[in-house]
């Protein structure tokens, strides 16, 4: 009789780790998922009715659940995130925490944690009641990029380094992400230990022009009076040199933002012209902002967030002549917004016209490479929280795709 395969996940969100394994066609006997958020508990359960939810998961006892073979989750980063105070894991008294040890005898004498991330302590007291009846339970645990102490400190824990992995590679997003797992692993070295030899995914080339919507709601762009908060933030980012890398009001910085193009290059073709800004500097001390460039122009997004401020989505028409753009045109969208133009000169003419506005909740399912619509059953606000706190599924399924190997 073949063996069933369980999976229990922690802080399962909107179930990316069902989404990855659908993907592989790995069939799976139950699946328990520990979340407390409503709004993603009401997306997993209109996608997969046949979860098993536990609630928190400091409540979460294996003993009461049939044997698992697979544990997955993706443990709080705020305290981890270069973005954030990288405060790490400790109590509201500053205690930090360095072992399972310290952290069970801490939670029996009542100690109140600061913020999230001291919960990966509770993946590891669930993974250690696993190995005691299945010590070969394959693990994976997903965390943001983080200073070398607490990667240490959660390599310990778990019992083996890290594998970097960028979602760029699957997506078009800037993701960096750290892959604790025994997934692909093999002994190695003098003494042993574990090393995971999953290789990078392949890259797949994507870019955002490949993920943007055609047709986006007007209550996706910025207002006349957002854009000139906008400006006027940027003007003030610029005297720290911070700025927006490209002067986004005038064609003549086209070749800075040149990032994507539709077109065939030949006379009079439409040329598009996308940029990402991140209107909040990256900042450790100050704990705004996300990591990553203020403005990109290489086809990616920065790391999308729960912020949807942090990926401005800027796209600038140009009508092409000749070998190139007029050079000695201006063409402004004096509002902020839209303003449409035509600019004669002797040779031909120029279209200009730039937008601005925020990526939709499909745009970024697909930066994540979710199915489209895949959290369309809860409010945008909602839907954009659970989306940027999620797993990036291609490069899960990815990994996945060595558990039977």
């Amino acid at each position: 009789m073949e063996k069933e395969f369980n999976v229990l996940s922690l802080f399962d969100g909107c179930s990316g780790g069902q989404q990855a394994l659908d993907r592989i066609g790995k069939k799976v006997d139950n699946y328990y998922a520990s979340e407390i958020d409503k709004y993603a508990i009401t997306v997993t359960m209109a996608n997969y009715p046949n979860t098993i939810q536990l609630g928190s998961v400091t409540e979460v006892d294996v003993s009461k659940l049939k044997p698992i073979s697979l544990l997955i989750g993706g443990s709080p980063c705020q305290s981890f995130s270069f973005a954030g105070k990288r405060k790490g894991m400790s109590t509201k008294c500053e205690l930090e925490i360095l072992s399972l040890e310290h952290y069970l005898e801490l939670k029996s004498q009542n100690f109140e944690f600061e913020g999230q991330s001291y919960l990966f302590w509770e993946y590891i007291r669930i993974l250690t009641d696993i190995r005691k009846y299945n010590p070969d339970v394959k693990f994976l645990l997903e965390n943001v990029m983080m200073g070398a102490k607490w990667q240490k400190v959660l390599a310990c824990g778990i019992g083996i380094n890290p594998i970097e992995i960028n979602s760029a590679l699957v997506s078009a997003q800037n993701r960096r992400r750290l892959y604790f797992t025994n997934i692909g692993a093999e002994q190695d070295g003098l003494f042993g230990d574990l090393k995971c030899m999953i290789p990078q995914p392949k890259d797949k080339g994507i870019l955002l022009k490949d993920i943007l919507e055609s047709e986006v709601d007007e209550k996706y762009y910025l207002s006349d009076k957002n854009i000139s908060a906008l400006l006027k933030y940027n003007e003030r980012q610029i005297e720290n040199n911070r700025g927006f890398s490209a002067k986004f009001r005038d064609t003549e910085t086209v070749d800075k933002m040149d990032c994507l193009k539709v077109g065939g290059g030949g006379k009079d073709d439409l040329i598009q012209t996308v940029a990402v800004h991140n209107t909040m500097p990256s900042s450790s001390k100050t704990g705004k902002g996300v990591t990553g460039q203020l403005s990109r122009t290489d086809g990616k997004t920065n790391c999308i967030t729960t912020v949807q401020k942090d990926n401005l989505v800027y796209t600038a028409n140009y009508l092409q002549y000749g070998d190139g753009f007029a050079q000695d045109s201006r063409a402004y969208y004096e509002d902020g917004k839209h303003g449409t133009l035509d600019i004669k000169d002797k040779r031909a003419k120029v279209l200009s016209q730039s937008r601005i506005r925020r990526l939709t909740p499909l745009e970024c399912e697909r930066l994540q490479t979710m199915k489209d619509s895949y959290t369309a059953h809860v409010s945008d606000s909602q839907r954009y929280k659970m989306i940027g706190n999620g797993w990036t599924i291609e490069v899960i399924a990815h990994i996945f795709s060595y558990l039977d190997k």
